[in-house]
């Protein structure tokens, strides 16, 4: 599982470094929620922390986690400071390529059609 090296984390997050590790080994964390990258789609998506405890996300684990959030309501404001900054920093808010360009080895190469 890849984490964001400039992870997001909402501010009512009790020990995020002890939230990371129990995500890497799929433990059950209810009330946490992460904004994951999704290579398929192209864009960033929240899901429960719940949801990568399925063998699915275990043996297919999100490209690159961005951010953690306690609660569903923290998770879509620490999505609205990403855009703030992506606005702020390239006038536009395409924010997957806002973040690949912060941290290029987190994301992967994308080819276009």
């Amino acid at each position: 599982m890849k984490f964001y090296k400039n992870l997001y984390i909402g501010d009512t997050v009790k020990k995020p470094k002890k939230a990371i590790q129990k995500l890497k080994k799929h433990k059950k964390q209810p009330g946490i929620y992460v904004i994951v990258f999704d290579a398929q789609m192209f864009r960033l998506v929240i899901y429960s922390s719940l949801m990568l405890t399925q063998w699915y996300y275990k043996e297919n684990p999100p490209a690159c986690i961005v951010g953690l959030a306690n609660g569903k309501e923290e998770a879509f404001e620490v999505l609205e400071k990403i855009v703030k900054e992506a606005l702020a920093a390239t006038g536009a808010v395409s924010l997957v390529s806002y973040l690949s360009g912060r941290d290029p080895e987190s994301f992967p190469k994308m080819e276009m059609a």
